[in-house]
């Protein structure tokens, strides 16, 4: 039977198959094993396994290079090939302590003060044991030695806290078999040509300036333009969709974030508060507050709900050092934010158009599959049972009439109110958490919200919080991934590059820049002088959808000669179709570039 195709490859999580998580968890101790045989003065600390494989994390006087990673992976296949037998031992915690201050493993001492009994270890044949609740294969010769690799090695703190010692992570993987670990290996290169940090830096869209300070994001200008693509399209899109825009500030009061609760909840991820005419204020970590408090503004009346209000509002959270990560985790950024206040029997009908808005963006971006949780309510939580029961069948009845199938989350809610999550999943099968839709009890409470009911009496509104990008960051470092940096025509920040091959033929060339311009499309002419050869290669690097080559019969002809990125050449195109052709493309951005060729 031949082996299957990388196309048709399924690659398990480790969470998803159980001889995966044997076969990870035991490899990670074989790595230690190894690590410990050549590198006699490394202590362990913590070994689990990933979704992916395994890491373990060491404190070694000396740091581990290339060189090391590849000893280490020859000692574990050595380990591997002596077929030593894993056992489990259930032991005292006295006899734990014993074993540990044997080795004198301060690390482990401190693990073992948060294991509750049983305690149990897992030996590695007779000579090498760990504190592990397991699983593991019964023996190495369950591990198969080419279907494993040593990834990488990079620091890491002590318990995750930048206060306490510095360790060595080694990144490690295990499959079943050679083919899965090919197939992981090439996913993983595909994903490191869509990493969206080089691509922001090779295509000149944005950048993170360490003097300004970590998580802190400078929009570039082909970057920025693009962001107001998509912001345009954002706000086209919830006009039509019945919402009104608001702006709010950066800065409160910092009692209205103790009134919220955020101040309880959420203290460790919020920036410290600032003293102002004696008085202090917070940078705000969300913009919910701020719209509860324009709600409550003036008296309402059922009369005026729904009320759907939107916001890209620009929020600021403490981020530890070693969790930022290019535009996908970073301290400052904009929430596509949007709060709907509505009566209790509007809330299926509201969570059904959110769907519908959530599904009609995310498509534009080519993101058409999802995976859907709704997550129901917690132990600890607040508010009515009755509510939270209408709340969460409106969530329910919401996602039955848009056909999307779900997983139910048990108890997964916020401690205010049930929600919806969307994953969407990218062009080479990642998925990420981006659009969310939460219903809240707390903050109508919280704010004393009210509208004046039907029969004269002061009711609390439904308070619906979403987001459909998540924050425009990462959503924007997401789309770039998953577009690899092949922008659609509509999106791209420069649009059409055009490359005169004389200087003849200049005069032509910003004629059709002009004509280009005037129906709004991003071009540019290549006044570089350089041979037509480098002058597409330079297009093709900017990842430009269309080039276009003017020559003297070009010039002549009024046409260009065309060349695009998914297409290749596309031959001569009268310079009159060419821009009706791309203003069409931006007006119809799903339709996409359609040249009469």
């Amino acid at each position: 039977m031949s082996a299957p195709s990388a196309e048709s490859l399924q690659l398990p999580k480790t969470s998803e198959s159980e001889q995966l998580l044997k076969i990870r968890h035991s490899m990670s101790h074989v790595m230690a094993m190894a690590v410990q045989t050549l590198f006699p003065k490394a202590q362990v600390t913590i070994g689990p396994w990933t979704e992916s494989g395994f890491y373990y994390d060491f404190d070694s006087p000396d740091p581990f290079s290339e060189a090391d990673l590849k000893a280490i992976k020859k000692e574990m296949i050595k380990i591997i090939n002596r077929k030593l037998p894993l056992e489990r031992i259930e032991v005292t915690r006295a006899e734990a302590e014993r074993r540990i201050q044997a080795q004198n493993e301060p690390y482990k001492l401190e693990i073992l003060a948060g294991i509750s009994e049983p305690i149990t270890l897992y030996t590695l044949g007779d000579q090498w044991w760990d504190l592990c609740a397991g699983p593991h294969v019964a023996n190495t010769s369950e591990l198969n030695p080419r279907a494993f690799e040593l990834e990488s090695v990079a620091g890491a703190y002590w318990r995750g806290d930048e206060h306490n010692a510095q360790l060595q992570r080694i990144y490690g993987t295990a499959w079943e078999t050679p083919e899965q670990l090919a197939e992981h290996q090439r996913r993983k290169a595909e994903a490191l040509r869509r990493d969206h940090r080089r691509l922001g830096t090779d295509l000149d869209l944005f950048s993170i300036e360490d003097e300004a300070g970590a998580g802190l994001v400078f929009w570039h200008p082909r970057g920025a333009r693009m962001r107001l693509l998509i912001e345009t399209l954002w706000r086209e899109l919830h006009f039509a969709a019945g919402y009104e825009l608001l702006y709010t500030p950066h800065v409160a009061d910092i009692s209205l974030w103790k009134t919220s609760g955020h101040l309880d909840f959420y203290r460790e991820s919020m920036f410290g508060p600032m003293q102002v005419d004696e008085r202090e204020y917070q940078l705000k970590p969300m913009n919910c507050p701020f719209h509860v408090l324009t709600y409550a503004s003036t008296l309402r009346s059922y009369r005026e709900l729904p009320i759907r209000w939107a916001e890209l509002g620009t929020v600021y959270r403490y981020e530890r050092p070693g969790v930022m990560h290019g535009l996908m985790r970073v301290r400052g950024f904009t929430q596509d934010d949007a709060h709907v206040f509505c009566l209790p029997g509007q809330i299926t009908d509201e969570i059904v158009a959110i769907l519908d808005l959530t599904e009609q963006i995310l498509s534009t971006f080519d993101f058409r599959s999802y995976q859907v949780n709704l997550s129901t309510r917690p132990e600890k939580s607040i508010g009515d049972d009755a509510v939270w029961e209408l709340a969460t069948q409106g969530l329910t009845r919401a996602l039955d009439r848009k056909g999307w199938a779900y997983t139910i989350d048990e108890g997964g809610g916020a401690f205010y109110g049930p929600k919806i999550d969307l994953k969407i999943e990218d062009a080479i099968g990642r998925t990420w958490q981006c659009s969310t839709i939460q219903l809240d009890f707390n903050l109508p409470e919280r704010f004393q919200l009210e509208y004046v009911a039907a029969d004269g009496t002061r009711q609390r509104p439904i308070m619906i919080h979403r987001a459909i990008f998540g924050s425009l960051e990462r959503f924007f470092g997401i789309m770039t991934e998953n577009y690899a940096g092949d922008f659609p025509f509509w999106l791209a920040p420069e649009q059409i590059r055009l490359l005169p091959v004389t200087d003849e033929v200049r005069p032509y060339a910003e004629e059709v820049l002009a004509a280009l311009k005037a129906v709004g499309i991003r071009a540019s002419i290549d006044h570089s002088g350089d041979r037509l050869g480098k002058l597409i290669r330079n297009g093709e690097q900017m990842k430009i959808p269309l080039l276009a080559v003017i020559g003297a019969k070009e010039a002549e002809a009024r046409a260009l000669s065309l060349r695009s990125r998914p297409d290749g050449d596309l031959g001569t195109v009268f310079l009159v179709d060419v821009v009706a052709a791309a203003a069409q493309a931006n007006q119809d951005r799903l339709a996409g570039l359609a040249l009469p060729v």
